[in-house]
């Protein structure tokens, strides 16, 4: 049985979808984390928790390169390591550099670094051409430079973190105020959310104008093959919160014909020659404009829409591909057979609206029991919450499938404004 060494995970949905993957292919792993407590012990119905289910969970400070090799080497000595993954941004660099001193597949990590790091990204784009916006970089800690740089730029601009992900702290500026409130709100973060020190470096771009979506794609042998294209409903409280997403996107085939060639450029132009890439982007009035590369598949259960309209299962494929695997998946969505597929898949998300303790959520069992739902789940009574600026913020979601080629986001919507949420005051401390 081959088995798969994974380091840390997300906790949220592809921290089931990974997990299931790896079983569904008879895979077993080691699970190798920091902080075993981070994780839940068991799914809301009672049953174990995927990522508790692998042949062991090791502990070791994953947050350093070194101890996570070493780990990774005695793990290796007991059981021998077929491949190394992770689902977790913040731990892609380290299971690449694993997979490198082990003489694993996967792809290289200077690649990897590259793509983790936007101000990096946005460098080595401009270095081979590839259209993207006015940007420069300054650190949180120099206000002179700050200035400087969001004048160059020009408003309205973008306030970025360049090692953050899920949407954290990002901000439109359309004045020098906005931009110290947004560069004083990350200096007050210096550590993530998985103990890790943070660059004090911020990325200001150029404000793009134009709807987002995503390029689903994996490569092996340095091949790219891009599955499709996912749209992007943007809103919440900081205008960049992931409020729902609908595959295939609503796309003409010359837009998506240009959405999916910038997209293999700049996968190609950072040096990504394996795995399962996820790569956003905007389509301006002057063409795509790439936003971010994100080598892993994607979250907020677009790997799941995926599934359900083209068969193509993302999590499985970076499973495949990490052990050395070519992939086999259909090429083309059966609509003949086994009574075929939707035509479409999307999943909307509840953000919150405000701060307090959610005491209930009203409408969900009417709109889970819908004939196009496949599955939709909320947060319980007692959760914490706070006004919607990141993707971590949550409340449930509901996805459905949809016979008509765009009908599935407008569905979704529609049920998932029949949801709301009820609230209670923070107890005081």
């Amino acid at each position: 049985m081959a088995h798969l060494l994974l380091v840390e995970s997300w906790v949220g949905a592809m921290g089931t979808l990974l997990p299931r993957a790896i079983a569904d292919l008879g895979v077993e792993f080691t699970f190798l984390t920091r902080r075993p407590g981070h994780y839940p012990d068991t799914l809301p119905d009672g049953s174990p928790h995927p990522l508790r289910l692998g042949r062991a969970v090791a502990t070791a400070e994953t947050n350093d390169p070194a101890a996570a090799l070493e780990a990774a080497r005695r793990i290796d000595a007991e059981a021998r390591i077929d491949g190394v993954l992770t689902s977790c941004d913040y731990y892609l660099p380290t299971a690449a550099r694993i997979a490198a001193a082990l003489g694993l597949p996967g792809p290289t990590p200077e690649a990897i670094e590259t793509a983790c790091d936007k101000a990096r990204t946005r460098a080595v784009l401009d270095c081979v051409g590839v259209p993207g916006p006015r940007h420069t970089t300054a650190s949180v800690d120099d206000p002179i430079r700050l200035r400087t740089a969001a004048e160059l730029v020009g408003f309205p601009l973008v306030v970025k973190p360049t090692d953050l992900c899920a949407g954290m702290f990002v901000r439109r500026a359309d004045s020098w105020l906005d931009v110290e409130s947004a560069v004083h709100a990350l200096r007050g973060f210096e550590i993530n959310a998985r103990g890790q020190r943070r660059s004090p470096v911020v990325l200001l771009e150029e404000f793009l104008a134009g709807p987002e979506f995503s390029v689903e794609s994996w490569i092996s042998r340095g091949n790219v093959h891009t599955v499709g294209v996912t749209d992007k409903s943007l809103g919440g409280a900081s205008g960049f919160v992931e409020t729902g997403h609908m595959f295939p996107a609503d796309l003409a085939e010359g837009d998506r014909a240009k959405v999916v060639a910038a997209a293999e450029e700049a996968i190609g132009a950072v040096g990504l020659d394996h795995g399962v890439v996820h790569t956003e982007l905007r389509l301006t009035a002057a063409g795509p404009r790439i936003i971010e590369i994100n080598p892993r598949p994607a979250g907020n259960q677009i790997t799941e829409l995926i599934r359900h309209v083209s068969g193509v299962d993302l999590p499985r494929v970076a499973v495949e591909l990490a052990l050395g695997r070519e992939p086999i998946v259909p090429t083309v969505p059966d609509e003949h057979r086994d009574g075929g597929r939707p035509s479409s898949a999307a999943v909307s998300m509840l953000v919150p609206t405000r701060a307090g303790v959610v005491t209930g959520i009203e409408g969900v069992d009417t709109v889970a029991a819908d004939p196009s739902v496949v599955s939709a789940a909320f947060k319980g009574p007692g959760h914490r919450t706070t006004p919607g600026m990141d993707n971590n913020s949550y409340l449930g979601s509901v996805v459905v499938i949809s016979p008509e080629r765009s009908g599935a986001r407008p569905l979704a919507e529609r049920l998932l404004s029949s949801i709301s949420a009820t609230y209670g005051e923070e107890p005081a401390s």
